[in-house]
C-alpha cells in the first residue's frame, strides 16, 4: 500500500494495504488455495486479443458497482480516501464482497486513469477479487455511475508486479483517453510478510450504456 499518486514522483505506490494473505496463512496452504496468476501472454506488449476501439470520455461521475463477467465479480464500490501516512484506505475487511474506488482521482469513464481495488482474500476464504488474476485481455469491465450510465471498459493486459519493483508511471500516469486500472494483491507468497505483490488489470473505455 502506498502514497497519493497525484503527489507520490512515481515513487510512491498506490496499491493495497492489506496484502497480508490472511486466508492462505489461516488455512496453513500457499498453494492449494493460492489465488489466479496472469499469465505471460496477457502482458502489455503481447500480441493477442483485439483492445477494442476506445470511445471518447464521458462526463465524471462517481462509481457504484463494478462488475467483470468472466470471473462473476458483481459487487458495489465504495469511495476510498487516503489515511493519515499518504496510504490507499481499503474497503472494510468484514465487507469482503465490496471493492472501493479512489475518490480523489479520476472517476471511471472520465478522462485519465481511475483507480479500483479490492481484497483478494479474508479469515474464511475468498474476497472479492479472489479471482482477478485470471482476467484476459478483451475480457469486460462494467462500471455502473451514479448519473445513470453503464461505463463499459475493454481489458488489454493484465500483469503482477514485486512491491518493491511496482511501476507506478505505467500503472498510475496520466492518460488522454478514459483509462482503468483494477488492483489486488498477487504475486509470490510468504506466510510470514503475505502477498509479495499485486494483479494489475489495465482496460481501457470501449462503450457506455
Amino acid at each position: 500500500m502506498h502514497r497519493d499518486p497525484r503527489t507520490a514522483r512515481r515513487g510512491g505506490l498506490l496499491a493495497l494495504a492489506a496484502c497480508t494473505g490472511i486466508w492462505l496463512i489461516g488455512s496453513g496452504s500457499s498453494e492449494t488455495v493460492r489465488p489466479p496468476q496472469p499469465a505471460l501472454s496477457e502482458a502489455l506488449g503481447s500480441r493477442g486479443a483485439d483492445h477494442g476501439t476506445a470511445i471518447a470520455p464521458l462526463p465524471g461521475a462517481p462509481p457504484l458497482r463494478i462488475r467483470i463477467p468472466s470471473i462473476r465479480v458483481d459487487a458495489p464500490l465504495v469511495g476510498l480516501g487516503l489515511q493519515r501516512d499518504g496510504r490507499l484506505e481499503v474497503p472494510p475487511p468484514e465487507r469482503t464482497g465490496v471493492a472501493g474506488w479512489y475518490r480523489h482521482g479520476t472517476p471511471p469513464g472520465a478522462t485519465g486513469t481511475a483507480v479500483v481495488a479490492g481484497h483478494v482474500d479474508h479469515a474464511e476464504g475468498r474476497a472479492v477479487f479472489y479471482d482477478l488474476g485470471a482476467v484476459r485481455r478483451g475480457a469486460a469491465i462494467e462500471v455502473g455511475r451514479a448519473d445513470g450510465r453503464t461505463a463499459v471498459f475493454t481489458v488489454y493486459a493484465v500483469e503482477v508486479y514485486e512491491a518493491g519493483r511496482f511501476p507506478d508511471a505505467r500503472v498510475y500516469g496520466p492518460a488522454p483517453r478514459a483509462e482503468l486500472r483494477v488492483i489486488t494483491c498477487g504475486g509470490g507468497f510468504s506466510a510470514r510478510t503475505g502477498y509479495r505483490g499485486n494483479v494489475v488489470v489495465f482496460a481501457h473505455l470501449t462503450g457506455t450504456y
